[in-house]
């Protein structure tokens, strides 16, 4: 179907954080198949673990136990709540694990008896394509043609606690968040804002949930996006990096939320199978061994760097990036193809940077030289 516009170019392989043409050309790669490709290409754990798994068991289904679920569900908990304060359900991507995170918000309160079901997001969000996210997501553009969309959603202005106040009634059951906007402009959620929603849903007694689809699994430099903002939400979604380029998605949750969903509440034929598992698990595996300490490094030098170029303002934590200019930006996209660099435009004007967390000074470096060629 004719619902990509894709660019001139099929890459065929990779090696670290860059990619090769099938004519041998080689780009440096600041995006990472939006995000995904969290240790690059070729990753020499991740491709030995992936493929040892192949020839055991792929998948298996969750009628039954799966090997590395449980090991990989750890990992998510101990991260972001402590160990044994969490339960995770695992999916296939970011859309399906918002679309498990909205039924279980709704679910939790049915238990209670309580007629909550209205959830704030704000405008300028993503949260999926698939309809509940779809509904959820406060770009109208995006949900243009596509209505009656999932009645429920109300938007606030991004980084305005007055406009959350307004729009919580006896009928709000959750704010859900992201503290990055990535779709929206690479837009960061200011720590007084995050700080004081926080504060707000607890005083009037509702969820706080998170998306950190984007943000998480090291890509801000902390495992979470919201470790950076002094908060622990209630419940949070991911995935992109989540599975190195593996298909995978997770709904995380605190024990006394989770526990709404009961057999039959919800699940996945191909959700958490051993493939996405074992990737899953050579991530943490990376991220605990001193890459998140490398992803603050270089991210900080990437920043700096733009920001000497003076050509717009620079946004964003770790190697999640934006610089937005004063014009549109898709052209650049292309041009910087062209010169063997891969990023691409967000919001009309923000050129938005999701290298591999593995990428390298050097190569940032060389990257920087190209930037500079097409936007000077």
């Amino acid at each position: 179907m004719p619902n990509y516009s894709r660019l001139p170019v099929k890459f065929v392989r990779g090696e670290g954080a860059r990619l090769y043409d099938e004519e041998g050309r080689e780009y440096i790669d600041l995006l990472s198949g939006i995000g995904v490709n969290s240790l690059g290409y070729a990753h020499p754990k991740l491709t030995k673990a992936v493929c040892q798994q192949a020839k055991e068991l792929i998948h298996i289904s969750n009628l039954f136990e799966v090997p590395y679920q449980e090991e990989l569900a750890e990992k998510l908990v101990e991260t972001s709540y402590g160990r044994g304060k969490g339960k995770v359900l695992f999916v296939n991507s970011g859309a399906e694990a918002n679309e498990a995170l909205i039924k279980l918000i709704r679910k939790y309160w049915r238990d209670r008896g309580e007629d909550r079901y209205e959830i704030i997001t704000f405008k300028g969000s993503f949260h999926g394509r698939t309809y509940g996210s779809l509904s959820a997501t406060g770009q109208p553009q995006l949900q243009e043609g596509f209505e009656p969309l999932v009645p429920g959603f109300v938007y606030a202005r991004f980084n305005d606690i007055e406009s959350v106040e307004k729009l919580i009634s006896e009928k709000t059951a959750a704010v859900l968040l992201e503290v990055i906007q990535g779709e929206g402009g690479v837009n960061p959620a200011q720590e007084d804002f995050v700080k004081e929603l926080y504060k707000l849903t607890r005083e009037a007694g509702i969820l706080l949930a998170v998306d950190e689809v984007q943000t998480g699994n090291g890509r801000t430099g902390r495992y979470w996006g919201f470790q950076h903002y002094g908060i622990v939400p209630d419940l949070f979604s991911t995935a992109k990096g989540l599975g190195g380029g593996i298909p995978v998605g997770a709904l995380v949750a605190k024990n006394g939320i989770a526990q709404s969903f009961t057999p039959g509440s919800h699940g996945s034929t191909f959700g958490g199978n051993p493939l996405a598992m074992r990737a899953g698990l050579v991530v943490y595996e990376e991220l605990q061994s001193g890459l998140l300490n490398h992803v603050n490094r270089v991210g900080e030098f990437f920043k700096e760097a733009l920001t000497s170029l003076g050509v717009g303002k620079v946004k964003g934590k770790g190697l999640m990036l934006g610089l937005e200019l004063d014009r549109p930006c898709k052209e650049l996209v292309l041009k910087g193809l062209q010169k063997g660099v891969v990023f691409n435009c967000t919001a009309q004007r923000v050129l938005r940077f999701l290298p591999p967390l593995v990428i390298t000074e050097g190569e940032l470096e060389r990257a920087l030289e190209i930037l500079k060629e097409i936007l000077l």
